[in-house]
């Protein structure tokens, strides 16, 4: 069990573009919340999970928060996990993502020292809601709330911290496809998910 970093689900609950809680939607035999959660327990000591200032209590196996500062969306939540875990760094992801991958958040926790953020660089895209993030990331993160910069990617630029990638040769044997990274946003991501599940069990 990963000790020195906390595992941080972010699980707001606004779902704007799907139109219904994303958390309660299923995905093989569990809901989205439940699959993420599943995994950080299985990685990480202490496990957070993040709502929303007005969201419905959720009924689950680890800690919840409510974000710190409202309105702000992911970043909010990144910022109010970080705040609250009691560890030197978070490893943050979205709970719209239904295939994470134990090897794969290795290849970041492995990565961890000396840095301030560990992201995939995948494709010249990068992917802060599957990323590690330490507490000197906290200023920043108050700053960009303030003035309502909440593109998190955009904290990879500050020259005060120290940035390290994650790139699709690191992953090429564990998560070719890159099916770590994907997140559901609409109906047809859904589905997309659950055909994809129901011919790849092992994803499950």
């Amino acid at each position: 069990m990963e000790t020195d970093v906390t595992g941080v689900l972010l699980a707001g609950g606004k779902s704007r573009r799907m139109g219904e809680d994303k958390r309660h939607l299923v995905v093989g035999e569990q809901t989205l919340l439940e699959r993420g959660l599943a995994v950080l327990l299985s990685i990480f000591q202490e496990v957070l999970v993040v709502i929303a200032q007005d969201s419905p209590p959720l009924g689950v196996d680890a800690r919840v928060v409510r974000d710190l500062v409202p309105d702000c969306g992911s970043l909010g939540g990144l910022y109010s996990g970080l705040m609250q875990a009691t560890t030197p760094w978070v490893f943050v992801v979205a709970c719209d993502m239904p295939f994470l991958n134990q090897a794969v958040i290795a290849q970041f926790t492995s990565r961890r020292a000396n840095a301030d953020i560990v992201m995939a660089k995948l494709d010249a895209r990068l992917h802060p809601m599957h990323a590690i993030y330490g507490k000197h990331c906290l200023p920043v993160l108050e700053q960009m709330a303030r003035t309502r910069q909440l593109k998190i990617q955009e904290m990879v630029s500050q020259l005060s911290l120290r940035v390290r990638y994650v790139t699709e040769a690191d992953l090429h044997s564990i998560d070719p496809s890159g099916r770590s990274f994907y997140n559901v946003n609409t109906l047809a991501d859904l589905e997309a998910a659950r055909s994809l599940l129901a011919r790849v069990p092992h994803l499950g």
